[in-house]
């Protein structure tokens, strides 16, 4: 006998949160689908942005026929291609042309504060290795300094976990808090089987980004500092 395969779970798949000025995300959704061109590799990071944007360029891939793929950073954004028949790739594989994301806090030198979705480490990967990379943000994540509404995220192998907290306190960390879970008991787990402490710095030099990734035991964190973005605004509706 042979079993009938239903993704039923996938086919059904919506997003896990409301999401906050959707009118605007659409529209710039729509500005980067307008940017896919025939044969691109195309990295998505992971947030609400993303996922508007994957269904923007689906759309276009069903209307023309377009040949794209697209190397995703998260399980989740993953499925939403699955759901979407958008075929998919790995840094194995393929180089992407251009990689789109969203960020936590944008301040006015461009740098970055990410990770609060928990997947920083394969978004800095996709990040690094593309050529041009779009940054989708609302009026909201404009900061004056950075780390002055979010902590920074910083990926650690779970037994490095104190070793790394006390190295974080010499590098100026004023607070360090273990990221823990909804809806299941215990920390978070990255989909690297990592923990994250959301950590919190009174200032953040040009150097903290290099300095806690040689942390022995650290693997990524959500510092993006002198980087070539091109940030584009969903307006506010």
């Amino acid at each position: 006998m042979i079993m009938e395969w239903r993704n039923n779970l996938i086919t059904g798949l919506q997003w896990s949160d409301d999401i906050i000025n959707r009118e605007g995300k659409e529209q710039v959704a729509h500005q980067l689908a307008a940017r896919v061109k025939d044969g691109e590799v195309i990295g998505a990071g992971s947030g609400s942005t993303v996922y508007l944007t994957l269904f923007a360029i689906a759309e276009r891939i069903r209307k023309e026929q377009l040949h794209v793929e697209v190397i995703p950073a998260s399980i989740e954004i993953s499925m939403t291609c699955t759901q979407l028949g958008i075929p998919q790739t790995t840094l194995w594989e393929k180089h992407p042309d251009w990689t789109f994301d969203g960020a936590d806090e944008v301040d006015p030198f461009r740098n970055l504060i990410k990770g609060r979705g928990g997947a920083l480490f394969k978004e800095k990967l996709l990040i690094k290795s593309s050529d041009r990379i779009f940054i989708v943000v609302d009026d909201s994540k404009f900061v004056s300094r950075l780390g002055s509404k979010f902590p920074v995220p910083v990926e650690v192998f779970p037994t490095a976990m104190v070793y790394v907290e006390n190295q974080l306190k010499e590098l100026g960390a004023s607070k360090i808090i273990l990221r823990m879970a909804k809806g299941k008991d215990g920390p978070i787990l990255t989909e690297n089987g990592n923990f994250i402490l959301d950590t919190w710095f009174g200032e953040i030099g040009e150097s903290l980004e290099k300095e806690i990734k040689n942390i022995t035991g650290v693997i990524e964190s959500g510092l993006f500092i002198g980087y070539d973005i091109e940030v584009l605004v969903a307006k506010q509706k």
